[in-house]
């Protein structure tokens, strides 16, 4: 077992969220502009890719910075609000820092996102986006508040 792996469920209810509802929860926003797709998990972790194409580039052909940080954020908070009782809770963010390392130019990137903390009132997520072959792309830090559903 990954050393970060936990045996302790996270998700809201006590098991693993249906990956194909948090795509779909997207695919009219930014997520689904950019490609995102969730596609696996484990009991505190979530992973979701996202295509590097005309999308997503920047002009010199690299993964645009940005993009990284939409993935971060998208999965981020997806994962918040899945950490949630979400009839009465929602999590919006905070603060977010990415920290480019190297580019992708093609395929797709990886984005896995852990807990660091997960308080009442705010979370904190770590996200590594890593290439096909494994390499650090970007890693991020997202801060989340927790507010009532009403005040969304």
């Amino acid at each position: 077992m990954h050393p970060a792996m936990s045996e302790k469920i996270i998700w809201w209810g006590g098991t693993l969220p249906d990956l194909a509802a948090m795509t779909q929860a997207g695919a009219d926003s930014m997520g689904g502009f950019l490609g995102i797709e969730f596609i696996d998990c484990g009991n505190d972790w979530i992973k979701a890719r996202m295509p590097v194409n005309a999308h997503t580039r920047q002009p010199f052909g690299r993964l645009h910075g940005g993009a990284s940080v939409a993935l971060a954020e998208t999965i981020g908070s997806v994962a918040a609000g899945w950490s949630v009782d979400m009839d009465r809770f929602v999590g919006v963010g905070m603060e977010i820092n990415a920290n480019h390392i190297r580019p992708a130019y093609d395929g797709f990137v990886y984005a896995t996102a852990r807990p660091e903390s997960l308080g009442r009132t705010t979370q904190v997520w770590s996200i590594r986006i890593e290439d096909e072959g494994g390499k650090l792309v970007c890693i991020s830090r997202f801060t989340v508040a927790v507010i009532a559903l009403d005040r969304k």
